[in-house]
């Protein structure tokens, strides 16, 4: 029997865990057609879940139809918890993306679109709310393919219509030229097109009258295809959760076999593997490649990780925006703090810090839905009734041209020297890291230190102190010493160096400030026009030309794009003056240079000087003793040459 795992993905409220039901129901895997709006759906199982009538945490299930064994995991619709949608993404052989056939491709439908092509999902989708007097199947089948892809077909069950078959042999030359030559396409020409991203089947249905189902989970039977595993074993770690008291690991086994008893991290053992549906678990000697268990008890493990011969997966591409600092009341502040962590075990971009000198807890939230369940699960879980501060922006900060800072550590029987290059690239490629340095002058096992203490902690910048981004950092040269070199020498004049050329930078004016940006849509009516295009250049925000004709009669839609510190509290402008009938979707679109820097630097007075964890300064020695040195004064007492003139650097930046 064919295994195939599945992720079902939508915007909130197109109909998600409806059509999970309507699957289980119709597959004969549950008896009973759950329903969100009754709190009985047999996926949203959680207390909070049922209260708030969305889906909050991703869940599993189960079914099986014709030669098809189908895993199901049902993931959050809302924004705000895309972190835990992306979470299941690299897991998945496919992705059902649910759209509705009344709202069409929403905003966080094109989020669900871009993170799909990121872990190249082959995805099916399925139109929802086809019984709805406004489902207009043309329509919105000519949006789906105008957005997302001419490869967008509209597939009837396990049968291709005459004009389906043509359009799907268009998407692929050689495959064209095969069809006109013998007027036939092989099935399994098909299913190889689906997978690599080429097609993407269209149904359409109402998956709560169950209108579609049958024939959609006909058409997953037929066009989805098993992946092949190697044999030696493998595993991908994608969720962590804590059930009472226990800590589960969930994974999906991408090669060979994982048994019970087995060691998989360290010196751990398997104590247990355990196969869910829902709420309830099997416990199973073994899985096997393909199929996706949870392992109790496990420590150091954490999503996106690598087991056995499975490499480690990508950094998350949705990332939160903003900060809010911990009011812990009348509690104990480190019992918040262990209970936070707990939290972040399972959703790490929480990215709960602990400031000593501040005695604080800061959380980092992608939205105010996600905050609010965030108080209500420490209440419902920890009884912890907590507050949180306002919330402000997570600035990064970037670099405009080239520098080669130097960092130098030689307190009395120590010695290291780092050179480093630094340069600006692409937005949003993060930092990179490289090493451009002769073993002759540096050994291998210094330059390996070097590059290990860059990844070793969050890079700082040094305008407001965020974190530093968009920029690839090379080893180019340095020194140790045969007698006095340790490790810990170099991670020192590594980050020194760092921050050293930072400084310089600094002092040209080349240190940048980015703050996140939206990507918004804004839908108000036609004499609303005015107001709404004021308002967004007040926000520092751009706009494409207003659209009417994707909207309701007499309702315009403006998109464009404008700094999330402008436009976070815009909601409730556009409730107040719409008298409630116009909406406001706001995406994050990644980072920009900030529109008010200096006013952010100002209001912020970061005084990179006085951080000394992050200390710019370096120490030398004389007279058998060491003594720090200001950054500005390091380039005329380096001991080694610099790899690159003035001149040389103007070069690169060019």
């Amino acid at each position: 029997m064919k295994q195939i795992v599945t992720g079902i993905v939508a915007h909130v409220d197109a109909g998600k865990t409806t059509l999970s039901e309507a699957l289980l129901y119709q597959s004969g895997a549950v008896r009973q057609l759950g329903r969100v709006d009754n709190g009985d759906a047999f996926l949203d199982s959680d207390d909070l879940e049922k209260q708030r009538g969305i889906t909050i945490f991703s869940h599993q299930a189960s079914l099986t139809y014709q030669d098809l064994q189908l895993t199901l995991l049902d993931t959050p619709g809302h924004v705000d918890f895309a972190s835990q949608t992306e979470q299941v993404l690299s897991v998945l052989d496919y992705a059902i993306l649910v759209v509705s056939a009344t709202d069409g491709i929403q905003g966080y439908t094109r989020t669900l679109w871009r993170l799909l092509d990121h872990y190249h999902v082959p995805t099916i989708i399925f139109v929802n709310k086809m019984d709805a007097v406004t489902a207009d199947k043309d329509r919105v089948l000519t949006q789906l393919q105008a957005t997302f892809s001419p490869g967008c077909i509209a597939f009837d069950g396990t049968d291709l219509s005459a004009d389906a078959t043509e359009n799907v042999a268009m998407q692929d030359d050689d495959v064209l030229a095969d069809y006109l030559d013998t007027g036939a396409l092989a099935d399994d020409t098909v299913r190889r097109l689906i997978q690599q991203r080429q097609v993407f089947p269209c149904f359409f249905g109402a998956a709560l009258k169950l209108d579609g189902i049958a024939e959609f989970l006909s058409g997953l039977s037929k066009w989805t295809q098993e992946n092949n595993y190697p044999t030696e074993f493998g595993a991908k770690v994608f969720k962590i959760s804590h059930d009472q008291d226990e800590r589960l690991t969930w994974i999906r086994v991408t090669g060979g076999v994982l048994a019970n008893k087995d060691v998989i991290l360290g010196e751990q053992k398997v104590n247990q593997l355990r196969v869910y549906n829902g709420s309830k678990f099997t416990v199973q000697p073994q899985v096997v490649a393909g199929e996706v268990c949870a392992i109790p008890n496990l420590t150091d493990t954490h999503p996106g990780q690598g087991l056995g011969q499975q490499v480690a997966g990508r950094s998350p591409e949705i990332q939160p925006v903003l900060t809010y600092t911990v009011d812990p009341g009348d509690n104990d502040i480190h019992h918040c703090l262990t209970v936070l962590q707990e939290l972040e075990d399972e959703d790490p971009q929480l990215h709960v810090t602990w400031s000593n000198q501040l005695q604080e807890i800061r959380v980092q939230i992608m939205g105010s839905v996600q905050l609010e369940i965030l108080q209500q699960l420490l209440r419902d879980r920890f009884d912890l009734a907590i507050g949180f501060g306002a919330g402000s922006i997570l600035y990064k900060e970037t670099i405009t041209q080239p520098v080669e800072g130097v960092g130098h550590f030689e307190p009395l029987r120590h010695y290291a020297e780092v050179h480093l290059l630094l340069e600006p690239t692409p937005r949003g490629s993060g930092l990179t890291f490289a090493t451009n340095c002769s073993l002759e002058v540096l050994g291998k096992n210094w330059q390996h230190q070097v590059l290990t203490n860059l990844r070793a902690k969050t890079q700082l910048g040094v305008l407001v102190g965020a974190p530093l981004t968009d920029v690839k950092i090379t080893l180019v040269t340095g020194r140790a010493s045969i007698v006095h070199s340790v490790g810990g020498d170099f991670r020192e004049a590594t980050w020194r160096a760092v921050r050293q050329g930072l400084m310089m930078l600094r002092q040209e004016q080349a240190c940048q400030l980015l703050e996140p940006w939206y990507q918004f849509r804004l839908e108000i009516g036609q004499d609303q026009v005015g107001r709404a295009m004021n308002d967004i250049q007040r926000m520092h925000g751009q706009f494409d030309t207003p659209d009417g004709t994707s909207s309701a009669a007499g309702m315009v839609v403006l998109t464009g794009t404008a700094p999330v510190a402008e436009m976070q509290d815009y909601a409730q402008a556009v409730q107040a003056y719409t008298h409630g009938k116009g909406q406001l979707e706001c995406l994050v679109d990644g980072y920009r240079p900030c529109h008010n820097q200096d006013d952010i630097v100002a209001e912020q007075a970061y005084a990179p000087v006085a951080d000394l964890p992050n200390t710019p300064d370096s120490v030398f020695c004389a007279h058998g003793a060491g003594y720090p040195v200001p950054w500005d004064e390091v380039p005329g007492m380096a001991h080694v040459d610099y790899a690159y003139s003035p001149a040389d650097l103007r070069k690169l930046g060019r």
